[in-house]
């Protein structure tokens, strides 16, 4: 009889043939350190490149999202994973994945419902992050904190947990990266518990192209928190 995951760890995917396998083994070595049993859940999300092959040989569970926008990796990920407590990072290397043992920790007390991580506490490497994100991240979260009357110190960061109750209560809709910023404001709206640890982030080990757009990315987050529901 197969025994069902406490942990989901999710990883939206698009284009990182050349880090997820490490993100993949880094996750599984922090769930077995942890003592959890878990599944790592890939949602290839329109790749074109091998990702979606690496990430099998590595032995996660492979779902396919062909709808490109990290909201549509993401909701496709949360609906399919089987965990009770999902855990969501970037495959991209710029997370600590150990990180993800604080998120768990905060889930698994029952004190928390929704749980992100805070890069600005938990430090940014140099060259890690371009200043203007960093200043147009800080500018969008204290925009976002006012709109949505939340202490939510980093909107952005793609290293955040939830119960399953809770990801079963959201509607999540949107389709890019405002993404971020809809669950945190869905979440506060429905009174769910809302808990944050430090996160470390840090350059890639390998080379890679970011697939955040700036202006594009920023806007579509500033017209959310515009219109987006309180």
């Amino acid at each position: 009889m197969e025994v069902r995951p406490e942990v989901t760890v999710i990883l939206p995917c698009r284009n990182e043939e050349t880090t997820v396998g490490a993100c993949i083994d880094e996750a599984r070595e922090v769930l077995k350190c942890m003592g959890r049993n878990g599944e790592i859940l890939v949602v290839d999300n329109a790749s074109v490149d091998a990702s979606a092959k690496i990430a099998k040989s590595h032995g996660a569970r492979l779902i396919r999202e062909p709808a490109p926008g990290y909201g549509n990796a993401l909701r496709a990920g949360i609906a399919a994973a089987n965990g009770d407590f999902l855990l969501i990072a970037d495959s991209d290397t710029t997370y600590d994945m150990s990180d993800m043992a604080k998120l768990y920790r905060r889930l698994k007390s029952g004190r928390y419902d929704l749980v992100i991580g805070n890069r600005f506490a938990g430090g940014i490497e140099a060259g890690a992050m371009p200043v203007s994100h960093i200043v147009g991240g800080r500018f969008l979260s204290a925009l976002a904190r006012l709109r949505f009357h939340s202490k939510v110190r980093d909107f952005h960061c793609g290293l955040r947990g939830l119960s399953r109750r809770a990801a079963e209560c959201l509607e999540l809709k949107t389709e890019g990266m405002e993404f971020a910023t809809e669950m945190i404001a869905q979440a506060q709206a429905g009174g769910m518990r809302i808990g944050q640890v430090p996160v470390s982030l840090k350059k890639s080990r390998f080379p890679r192209s970011s697939k955040l757009r700036t202006i594009r990315d920023g806007f579509r987050h500033l017209g959310y928190i515009i219109k987006g529901e309180r």
